[in-house]
């Protein structure tokens, strides 16, 4: 049984934290004092639950996953540990007696800055699940100072600050002195011949310490508890006192500086030869301090290589840490002395890997010289992964040379960090039906000749825990009411809830939460910015990294449409609309910053014409995160999931707001296809041009210009892109969808514009019947049990990691 405290021992031990860390008592501390209290007492709460959780794994001799993922978009932790606990009324209370608001200390915690979007959210409710399930697991990231970057909006454009995290998240980190793993980089590797076997060292080699910070990670009512391994880069030697003495101060600050470079960002840009530089470095030191990590704990606990792949799965998210893969066969080969075949079975045996795009952009590449010059050991090790690779194709593809050269690692001076995912894993997902059908059709179709075995699908699911249960606790207590906790831990159990779909009391009870949600948002959004926002208008939002493809600019030409509507006729009638948008775009992406632009000039000039504002609103919110996103989401009433069929991989903002009850305006792509097969057509709004129909359009030959010259309302919306919004032409944007550069319209907003409006429209007319909207928002979060991370995780446990529970 695991130790529970209670209010009187948390008050207790908040006391003792405060003396021995901050010298105060409750009464001098600060709020900032007290929320790094509760923080380190639910620290070494779950620190305790780990180590014992611990000798039973290593007792049972069970298998573990490792999950390698460049990001880990956790937001904050208190809240959610506290409420996985079961500790949220005993802190509640302890924190009152000692004057304190546990709400205001939930706000005192800034969201740990450790990724971007979808991929490292995921792989946080994924740590989320795996804990809960009891399954064994640490997953592997960077410990970043900056995290990606704090948008600011600055007349309508953004503009990237630090996103300085660490001072209110270190005090979640623990740091592991007695865990420090050596990482080099260039250099000239030197073989020597030695009894028998090939010993290898480095002359010249830039070498830098990995210094590893842990973060618990709780599960819900469990005895698991999830570790994450963040790594953050050092000297060796700390730094030049020699330069120093001699007066050579800034020198001897830049060398100290080098290896903090590599953990200082994430994601630097990379539209210059530094940066590409500089990532490809970020994803070396990623997998070899964590793949050394791996070798030294297996083999503490069992004391040989050979059983390697019966005890440890490694994961990889997406391409970024695809160098786990020569990098093991270089410990294995180099330091345990295994044959080549050896190893590569061993290595084989015990990667998988989850694809997350389609996007060719995406795949990532490198410079083979650059490559080369930074990890030359690494570089010989896939250039012969490639050669026996190519061997082996070519009984596959038998004198098809362009085939094989399209599969091979290293080509046209390249290495292809996708190929080798797909040679060196025993498993390949996408992370949708649709999804991983296309990896089979297109994506990847010649390597699904070969090893057809390897490839699967496991559709992408939420920690609805936090994303229902813990940021809409109103709604969560009505599905209770109905049909009892058991969907908490079982959230298949949802399904129960559509039983009441013709039971208007709980209708009725269903619609006044999602009114006080908005009343929440509304009240939030005025306090962070000024904006008031109607809260009896439908809230439309659309949350998603900025991308072309994604499609925000096709949710903008349908407001701009209402903008001009309410233009020409101010008393027109029409149900009052707050579009909400949350999105960053990455720095170097010139296109995707027009669109926020663009955005923000068409809410400013909505809100300097008061008529048009009465039934009309746009909102870009500032600096999107995961905090805001738990007050967001369960206000939302419609869910844009837009993006051009064939491109969204699966998504997962659409499957947090149909748990919360919005339901869904998307094109047949990502998840949207296995969520209206879940809802029923009737209860989801789909519109647009389905995968297939985007293909045949492609090699029909698209001319965006037909749709512009036949659609009078469409012509007009893109016409007056060029007379602009708040003084501000956008007729750079309106020639992109006209004209392009090589490619007019690249993501056919002006194909599908018509379709999504109509929708829209329909939409728009069934949410004025309250009653039947009810219906099918409830229906909606009756269909959401299969899109919960704990489905996701046991069938990546049971059909890929081969992993047993330990309790």
């Amino acid at each position: 049984m695991n130790y529970q405290p209670n209010s009187a021992e948390v008050k207790e031990q908040l006391e003792g934290v405060l003396q021995r860390h901050f010298g105060c008592t409750a009464a001098e501390a600060s709020r900032e004092q007290m929320y790094k209290a509760a923080a380190i007492t639910v620290r070494n709460l779950l620190s305790d639950k780990r180590s014992k959780y611990k000798k039973k794994v290593n007792g049972a001799g069970a298998k573990r996953v490792y999950y390698m993922c460049m990001e880990f978009l956790l937001g904050r932790s208190l809240k959610t540990n506290l409420c996985n606990l079961g500790l949220a009324k005993a802190y509640g209370e302890a924190l009152g007696q000692l004057g304190f608001s546990l709400e205001d200390l939930y706000e005192c915690e800034p969201d740990a800055g450790l990724g971007n979007g979808g991929l490292g959210r995921l792989a946080a409710c994924f740590v989320d699940s795996l804990a809960s399930l009891d399954y064994p697991a640490t997953g592997f990231s960077l410990c970043y100072e900056y995290g990606l970057f704090k948008q600011m909006i600055v007349d309508g454009m953004q503009v990237e600050l630090p996103d300085i995290w660490l001072p209110g998240g270190e005090v979640w980190l623990t740091p592991r002195t007695d865990r420090i793993y050596k990482v080099k980089f260039g250099g000239r590797v030197v073989e020597n011949w030695k009894e028998g076997h090939c010993e290898i060292s480095y002359e010249d080699a830039e070498e830098f310490e990995a210094v590893p910070y842990d973060m618990m990670i709780s599960g819900a009512n469990s005895t698991a508890v999830s570790q994450l391994r963040l790594w953050r880069a050092r000297n060796i030697n700390n730094f030049n006192m020699g330069l120093f003495t001699q007066g050579q101060y800034t020198r001897a600050l830049e060398e100290s500086n080098n290896a903090e470079i590599i953990t200082k960002v994430l994601y630097p840009s990379d539209n210059h030869t530094e940066g590409k530089l500089l990532r490809l470095t970020q994803q070396y030191f990623l997998v070899s301090a964590s793949v050394q990590s791996i070798i030294r704990d297996h083999m503490a606990v069992y004391g040989t290589i050979e059983n390697l792949p019966d005890k440890v799965a490694i994961h990889i998210n997406d391409t970024h840490p695809a160098l786990c893969i020569p990098e093991l066969m270089r410990i294995l080969i180099d330091e345990y002395f295994l044959s080549w075949e050896q190893a590569w079975s061993m290595v084989t045996r015990t990667v998988s890997y989850t694809n997350h795009t389609v996007m060719p952009e995406a795949l990532e590449t490198w410079s083979e010289d650059l490559f080369r010059l930074r990890l030359p050991r690494i570089y010989t090790i896939v250039k012969e992964i490639n050669e026996r690779f190519c061997r082996d194709a070519w009984n596959t593809f038998t004198g098809n040379w362009n085939t094989i050269s399209k599969l091979s690692i290293v080509g046209y001076g390249q290495v292809r960090m996708a190929n080798l995912s797909v040679i060196g894993s025993h498993s390949i997902n996408g992370v949708s039906a649709l999804h991983s059908q296309i990896l089979k059709d297109s994506t990847f179709k010649d390597f699904y000749k070969m090893y057809p075995e390897r490839f699967d699908n496991v559709t992408n699911g939420v920690a609805h825990r936090r994303w229902l249960c813990y940021s809409n606790p109103k709604l969560a207590e009505l599905i209770s009411d109905c049909i009892g906790d058991g969907y908490r831990h079982r959230p298949e159990e949802l399904s129960e809830l559509a039983k009441f779909a013709d039971d208007k009391t709980v209708l009725e009870r269903l619609r006044a939460i999602k009114h006080e949600n908005k009343i929440v948002f509304a009240d939030l959004l005025y306090r962070k910015t000024g904006q008031k926002i109607d809260t009896h208008s439908v809230y439309d939002v659309q949350i998603k990294r900025l991308h072309e493809y994604k499609r925000q600019l096709l949710n903008a030409l349908n407001v701009i449409g209402l903008y001009l509507d309410l233009k020409e006729n101010p008393d027109l009638e029409l149900q009052p609309q707050t579009f909400i948008f949350g999105a960053k775009a990455a720095p170097g992406y010139a296109m995707a910053k027009r669109i926020i632009k663009l955005l923000c000039m068409i809410s400013r000039d909505i809100e300097q014409n008061p008529r048009i504002a009465e039934k009309l609103h746009l909102v870009f919110l500032e600096n999107y995160c995961v905090s805001m996103a738990e007050a967001l989401i369960p206000s939302a009433e419609i869910s844009e999931q837009i993006s051009l069929a064939g491109k969204e991989a699966s998504g997962t903002g659409c499957m947090k707001m149909m748990i919360n009850g919005a339901l869904t305006i998307g094109t047949l792509d990502g998840a949207n296809v296995e969520m209206q097969a879940a809802a029923g057509k009737e209860n989801m709004f789909i519109f647009g041009l389905t995968a297939e129909e985007v293909e045949q359009l492609w090699l029909a030959g698209y001319r965006s210009s037909a749709y512009y010259t036949s659609n009078e309302k469409l012509a007009k919306i893109v016409n007056y892109l060029t007379v602009g919004f708040a003084g501000e032409s956008f007729a750079d944007i309106a020639s992109y969808l006209l004209n392009g550069h090589g490619i007019a319209d690249p993501y056919m907003c002006l194909a599908d514009f018509e379709s999504y409006r109509l929708t829209h429209e329909r939409m728009i007319r069934a949410y004025q019947d309250k009653e039947k909207w009810n219906r099918m928002s409830l229906l909606n979060i009756a269909a959401a049990g299969h899109f919960a991370a704990d489905r996701s995780i046991e069938e990546y446990a049971q059909r890929i990691w081969r992993l047993k529970k330990v309790k």
